[in-house]
């Protein structure tokens, strides 16, 4: 039974998450600020956290950073505000997903579950004999899923691994924003731009040297990506 950490200060948002994931047979830890949240994922095997923004002590922007740190599991952020840049925020910190209040509880399992396989897939993909791809000092080893740019390891989200993994194998190739999205969140693409290009971002100001001249992803302006072949 896989543990999925829920934290929110509202404690009956909390207590309404849990029953809708127990009925789909996950077990449920909880936590009801960024603090409590930390603590709980060092004492236990979690493999997806849900968190709010808006919390007393150490809120969901912070949590989450301090815990890109040092662990790659699945995170959806949970926030009363709707606008783009909070999206846009949540994403940037390392964030896997974002999902609004008020929620429907069965969307909200729809992307436990689709997180859930993306992070699952990485872990359990079966290896070939081609697993290290390298363009320049980039290299990525798909058997370990670790990433190195020159020598030194990379950490990674699962989203953004899947991302680079599919600009590095295809190196040259050109990919649109929604088969990107398509690619590696396995759904339809509809407004995924500002979603992709969080992303892309954020692998960049991780690999590159300067982010805002990368040497390993380029734009190719009204069209998509590429991994520039080294």
């Amino acid at each position: 039974m896989m543990n999925i950490l829920v934290c929110d200060d509202d404690k009956e948002i909390v207590d309404a998450i849990e029953i809708y994931l127990k009925q789909e047979g996950y077990h449920i830890i909880k936590a009801y600020d960024g603090l409590e949240a930390i603590k709980a994922l060092k004492e236990n095997d979690i493999k997806l956290l849900i968190i709010d923004i808006m919390m007393p002590r150490l809120d969901g922007i912070n949590a989450t950073l301090k815990i890109r740190e040092y662990s790659s599991i699945p995170i959806i952020i949970l926030s009363a505000k709707s606008e783009d840049t909070d999206k846009i925020l949540g994403l940037n910190i390392g964030a896997d997903d974002y999902v609004t209040k008020p929620f429907n509880p069965l969307e909200l399992v729809a992307r436990v579950k689709s997180n859930l396989r993306r992070y699952t897939s990485l872990e359990n993909l079966n290896i070939d004999n081609n697993s290290t791809f390298t363009a320049g000092g980039l290299l990525i080893n798909d058997e370990t899923k670790e990433v190195t740019i020159d020598g030194e390891a990379v950490q990674l989200t699962p989203i953004e691994y899947n991302i680079l993994l599919l600009l590095v194998r295809n190196q040259g190739k050109v990919f649109s924003i929604n088969q990107i999205y398509e690619s590696v969140w396995n759904e339809e693409a509809i407004g995924a731009d500002n979603t992709v290009a969080v992303h892309i971002r954020h692998i960049r100001e991780k690999i590159e040297i300067n982010p805002k001249e990368p040497r390993y992803l380029k734009v190719v302006w009204g069209v998509g990506y590429k991994c520039e072949k080294l």
